[in-house]
């Protein structure tokens, strides 16, 4: 009967497993906003109506700005880029013919072919796993549009009312378990929230020094470039990766290696300054994940879910870490650490096998 019930829950997960997706993004995009309602709250002591309505505002102003600002350079630079862009390989190409012909080890392969095009089959397998991964979104303009709509519908309760939510499902547990959950609770609240707002200052960092030092070298649609390495920067190591080797791939139709191996060191150096100084300083530490598992976690959440795979692969591992720490390692193995009390917004505590409620300072 038991594993009956076990593989009748599996099965319902995997048919259900896009909608728990869509509750997954809504409880990122409530995260954010519940940060900047609660600074609100606590900063001028408004209604909690008043400042999520602020927070959202805020939001979109900020997202309707940017666009502004920076949406029609970012297109043409694009249109610029992907117009030019069979020429750019053809460069490309004989760039890389002349450079393999003065190898003997290279000499006699397709890379000193000028008229192969490997770069052209590079790029074109590239935008062919693009275009199959995020096409089907695209068609589906319908499902994506009510999709979306319930995932901001969703993150707007969740903001509005977090213990609400949080409380229901710590009720559902068992009374002797509760206070574990709400350890877990507050804990993996905790570190959503650092993860949220550090990503998006760390991608607007990078952004911004990436597409400032493109332009001081001379990099063409710096601005894109930027852009597109501020956006990709939400997926660890391969969005470094693709963003740091994409301008250099541009560069190399100049034939300039001196500039080529200038853009490489760029890429490098702005990831790594991003990693060490400005990420550790947003997040303080709370986010702290091995990069082994790091990179497994994208590569498993992309091979499952796809692209969107890829986006929540970091928060759901910060979740899976979270849970290993208070059940594993507390629970299980009985590995005592030092943590505060699990407070809630009123200065009341969970404590004891039972929910009930006992006055504590609020520290």
């Amino acid at each position: 009967m038991a594993l009956f019930v076990a593989a009748l829950f599996v099965w319902f997960i995997v048919r259900v497993v896009e909608v728990l997706l869509l509750v997954f993004l809504a409880i990122l995009l409530g995260v954010y906003l519940s940060a900047i309602t609660d600074w609100l709250e606590r900063r001028f002591g408004l209604r909690r109506w008043l400042g999520l309505t602020i927070a959202v505002v805020v939001t979109l102003a900020g997202v309707v700005g940017i666009g502004v600002l920076l949406v029609p350079p970012v297109v043409d630079q694009t249109q610029a880029l992907v117009g030019g862009l069979p020429q750019t390989l053809t460069n490309i190409q004989d760039v890389l013919a002349r450079w393999a012909r003065q190898y003997p080890a290279l000499a006699r392969t397709e890379l000193a072919n000028p008229s192969s095009g490997l770069v052209a089959g590079l790029i074109a397998d590239a935008m062919g796993f693009v275009r199959g991964s995020f096409i089907g979104y695209v068609r589906g303009g319908g499902k994506v549009f009510i999709e979306a709509a319930s995932v901001l519908v969703m993150a707007l309760y969740l903001a509005r009312q977090p213990r609400l939510y949080a409380d229901g499902l710590i009720s559902l547990i068992a009374p002797r378990y509760r206070s574990i959950a709400a350890r877990i609770s507050q804990d993996a609240g905790m570190t959503l929230r650092a993860w949220v707002v550090g990503q998006l200052l760390a991608m607007a960092v990078l952004a911004l020094l990436t597409a400032v030092g493109l332009w001081i070298l001379g990099v063409p649609y710096w601005l894109a470039f930027g852009i597109f390495t501020g956006l990709v920067a939400i997926v660890p190591f391969f969005g470094t990766l693709v963003s740091t080797l994409l301008p250099a791939l541009f560069v190399i139709a100049s034939g300039d290696w001196v500039q080529v191996l200038l853009v490489v060191i760029l890429g490098v150096v702005v990831h790594v300054f991003e990693a060490n100084v400005v990420v550790p300083r947003i997040m303080q530490h709370k986010v702290d994940l091995p990069p082994v598992l790091t990179i497994s976690s994208v590569l498993i959440m992309g091979t499952l879910l796809g692209p969107i795979g890829l986006i929540v692969a970091v928060p759901f591992l910060c979740v899976v870490m979270v849970l290993v720490r208070h059940i594993l390692h507390r629970e299980v193995y009985g590995e005592v650490t030092t943590e505060r009390a699990v407070l809630r917004p009123t200065g009341e505590a969970w404590t004891g096998p039972e929910r009930r409620r006992v006055p504590t300072p609020v520290s």
